[in-house]
């Protein structure tokens, strides 16, 4: 009995090493995941987006400034004394969260009489404004119980106003990047497994006889897989609707315009993969790995783009997720136009321009 399953066993190791493809994602895999996992996986928030409007212009109130800028979580991108500017700051997404001190702040505190700073957050993402409105109140307290000029200041209390999310509801934050999430993984795995069943079963032997030319043969088996994400992608958005309460501020248009671009790049590196794998079994396991992954961790969906280290970032503009979450929310929850997100559209038809060019340039080789 010995002998026979030592002989299974040495069968197995030949049929690994002569599969270097199994064999490299076993042993890489779990290095692979301790480094993503290790580095994206961290429920600290920094480089928050922070503008500052001082109506006082104070001792005081620069006291605040120090106060959120010390604690290291803020980035200052705009200090002024108009209130109107925060209407353009969150819209445009180009702040994250502002503190508005108000006028006479500095003579409150002077005559010992309690005050009043208002925090206001953007909560498109109700989980960094949950953790930021932490930040907020504990920075409120450190700076209330001070001595000034010999006299005990009034407490500093923090005032609270979200924007695009008041309720800082999960699912308003989550559900967006599911839909992306599960668009991705489907329209991957889909493509992937269409073009490798050809190889696994010979045809495509049979196609390559044929005048069929390879972005016809793309062409021609993605149709039916953008159709039917399309219907998928609709189905999914209804259902966040109607269902979980997801608002849907902005145009139609434009959603199905960002849809349409991020459906067709998650195609596009199905078909891609598909020239590289040889069977369904690896076309199935790299689909799965390359969409799930980096679309989980490096996307925005789960956890924040700007406390990932310097390297990860840099990588997260590889991932077509990124941006069409970017856009969704801001399309979704925002009602924005294409005058604040067009950046996220443009990386994301660049991806899609060059996946589609790099799948194209492998099938030709394959026929």
């Amino acid at each position: 009995m010995i002998r026979r399953i030592l002989a299974m066993a040495v069968k197995e190791f030949l049929h690994l090493k002569r599969d270097r493809r199994t064999t490299l994602l076993l042993l890489g895999m779990p290095a692979v995941l301790l480094v993503f996992y290790g580095f994206a996986l961290s429920f600290d928030v920094e480089h928050i987006r922070l503008a500052i409007i001082d109506q006082d212009n104070s001792a005081a109130s620069r006291g605040v400034h120090s106060a959120f800028l010390r604690c290291g979580f803020f980035d200052l991108v705009w200090r002024g004394r108009d209130p109107r500017a925060l209407d353009r700051l969150l819209d445009t997404g180009r702040a994250q969260a502002a503190v508005v001190i108000p006028p006479g702040y500095g003579a409150a505190l002077s005559a010992g009489r309690g005050t009043s700073l208002q925090f206001v957050l953007d909560g498109a993402d109700a989980r960094m404004a949950t953790t930021v409105l932490g930040y907020a109140r504990q920075i409120a307290v450190s700076i209330s119980p001070v001595m000034y000029s010999g006299g005990r200041l009034g407490p500093v209390t923090a005032v609270v106003r979200v924007w695009f999310n008041p309720n800082l509801s999960s699912p308003v934050f989550l559900l967006p990047g599911l839909v992306a999430f599960i668009m991705a993984i489907s329209a991957v795995v889909a493509t992937a497994l269409a073009v490798a069943r050809e190889k696994e079963r010979g045809t495509i032997e049979a196609l390559r006889a044929t005048p069929l030319k390879a972005i016809e043969l793309i062409v021609g088996k993605t149709i039916p897989y953008f159709v039917i994400g399309i219907a998928a992608a609709t189905f999914c958005l209804a259902a966040a609707w109607a269902v979980f309460g997801m608002p849907m501020e902005g145009s139609l248009l434009w959603l199905a315009l960002v849809t349409i671009l991020f459906l067709a790049g998650s195609l596009g590196w199905g078909v891609f993969i598909s020239t590289v794998a040889d069977s369904q079994q690896v076309a199935f396991q790299l689909g799965l790995i390359s969409s799930m992954l980096p679309n989980m961790l490096l996307s925005g969906f789960i956890f924040p783009i700007s406390s990932m280290p310097v390297v990860l970032r840099a990588i997260t503009h590889v991932v077509p997720a990124r941006y069409f979450l970017a856009a969704l929310r801001e399309i979704v929850l925002k009602g924005a136009g294409i005058g604040v997100w067009w950046q996220d559209a443009l990386g994301l038809l660049a991806f899609t321009v060059a996946i589609l060019v790099f799948a194209t340039a492998r099938m030709v080789r394959s026929l």
